[in-house]
């Protein structure tokens, strides 16, 4: 009987996508300008929370509260709770309701930012990919299983916030301040993109993220190089030099401090044989470039590297022939756990003053801290199983993505094991004009969401609960 159930419920997922209704819904939140970029846009984001997300989360019985943040002039945050028993297992399901600017005027397919559209088997709008198309897959999946079951066999707690595309402000504050609000034994999320369009894909945690500035002023203004090149330092050329001592030509980071630990073997086991890039629009990966010894799924995946995003001296548009007073140059940083982030200053300051740079300023910015759930987890060992149960085909396992979300407020303030099962992919244009979600991932994701809503309900008994 079982088994016959949960197929119904499978195919009522699909037969949802393809009546319009899942369309319909996502695109009255399409429509809501929630650009939380904007600082005009405090109604917006109110409005999607408690004129959209909660009536349709109370509408399954969920209890929703509204709260503030607690960092003025930010978006608000929505808890809301399905309880159905003290000795069942409680899942933390979070979405974000806010988006990037609309770049209107940019678009160039579909019918701008804020109309639903599909063209093929594209849908085209803002937010269908991160993050309103997935949240509202989640929440379509626990509905099917509700309609069919009557009852999910295990509490909900939802976490829905309004300015991740602002960083998340007051996100970790928030989270310590609701922690017991919030309690709950694992965080089932959806966010970012799959490895590849037809890959079900699921995540464990994030590299984290940090910016540093390095400047050098040498003295005021410019001066002319024929009458003092060969007397005067130039700071683009000492600037240049001390980056190639923390970086090398091939993109091999040169600090041991600022390198990982070694990879683990489940870690390395879990990337073995994964393809990146080779997809329609992909950049061609550069061969030779980064830490060498290691694939490409391990050097995106599993290792540090660093970066030069931008970097001055003089008048890049108008140059002269003048030796320019300051350069400045802009490093990003992505790193897995385990690297000594906490004395990422200290560790630059000591590097470039034994290099003989020691003049050279550093200004670090915030740090998004790296996460990364074991794989060996019960409860990854568990959404692996339910997917290729679904599907019909192991899902593909990242340790962590190889780009950052605050998955460390959900594993380290709240102490959750984090499991992220992402429904976009890697060409849908997010943070850009165009952006789309894929109609074959849509219905894909939204049976095999149901699917694992529907398997946690029927092993509930046996999967791990916290014990603090």
């Amino acid at each position: 009987m079982a088994p016959a159930a949960r197929g119904n419920a499978l195919q009522a997922a699909l037969a949802h996508f393809d009546s319009g209704a899942f369309s319909q819904d996502l695109a009255r939140r399409v429509a809501m300008r929630t650009e939380s970029q904007d600082p005009a846009s405090g109604p917006a984001l109110q409005a999607y929370l408690s004129d959209e997300m909660a009536p349709t989360l109370a509408a399954l019985g969920f209890t929703c509260t509204l709260h503030p943040n607690p960092e003025a002039g930010f978006g608000p945050f929505l808890i809301a709770h399905r309880h159905e028993g003290d000795t069942l297992p409680t899942v933390l399901v979070y979405g974000h309701g806010d988006v990037i600017r609309g770049q209107d005027a940019s678009w160039k397919r579909g019918q701008g930012p804020w109309v639903l559209a599909q063209d093929g088997e594209r849908l085209y709008g803002r937010g269908t990919a991160d993050n309103k198309g997935q949240h509202s897959i989640n929440i379509a999946a626990l509905a099917q299983v509700l309609q069919q079951r009557g009852q999910l066999g295990f509490n909900v707690k939802w976490l829905i916030e309004t300015g991740e595309e602002a960083g998340s402000p007051g996100l970790a504050a928030f989270c310590a301040q609701q922690r017991e609000a919030l309690r709950a034994d694992v965080l089932i999320a959806s966010d970012g993109p799959r490895l590849r369009r037809d890959c079900a894909t699921v995540f464990l945690g994030s590299r984290g993220t940090v910016n540093f500035d390095l400047t050098l002023k040498a003295r005021e203004g410019g001066h002319h190089s024929g009458n003092w090149g060969g007397l005067l330092s130039n700071p683009a050329v000492v600037l240049a030099n001390a980056i190639a001592s923390l970086v090398d030509g091939r993109g091999v980071i040169r600090v041991a401090a600022l390198r990982p630990p070694p990879i683990p073997a489940n870690v390395r086991a879990a990337l073995a044989g994964l393809r990146f890039g080779g997809d329609p629009g992909d950049p061609e990966v550069d061969p030779g470039w980064g830490e060498p010894g290691l694939s490409p799924a391990e050097r995106v995946i599993a290792w540090n590297t660093l970066e030069v995003l931008a970097m001055v001296a003089g008048n890049p548009q108008h140059p002269v022939n003048a030796i320019p007073p300051t350069a400045r140059a802009t490093m990003h940083m992505r790193f897995v756990p385990g690297t000594d982030i906490a004395r990422l200053h200290e560790h630059l300051a000591t590097h470039l003053a034994a290099q003989g740079f020691g003049d050279i300023g550093i200004e670090v910015g915030p740090v998004m801290a790296a996460t990364r759930l074991d794989p060996d987890n019960a409860w990854v060992r568990f959404t692996l199983a339910s997917i290729q149960r679904s599907t019909g085909r192991p899902p593909v396992l990242l340790p962590n993505l190889g780009g950052s979300l605050p998955n460390d407020v959900f594993a380290d303030i709240l102490g959750l094991p984090t499991v992220w099962v992402p429904h976009s992919y890697p060409a849908c244009s997010q943070h850009a004009p165009d952006e789309h979600l894929l109609v074959p991932v849509v219905r894909e994701a939204l049976a095999l969401m149901t699917g694992l809503f529907w398997d946690l309900g029927e092993q509930a008994a046996t999967l791990p609960r916290r014990q603090d």
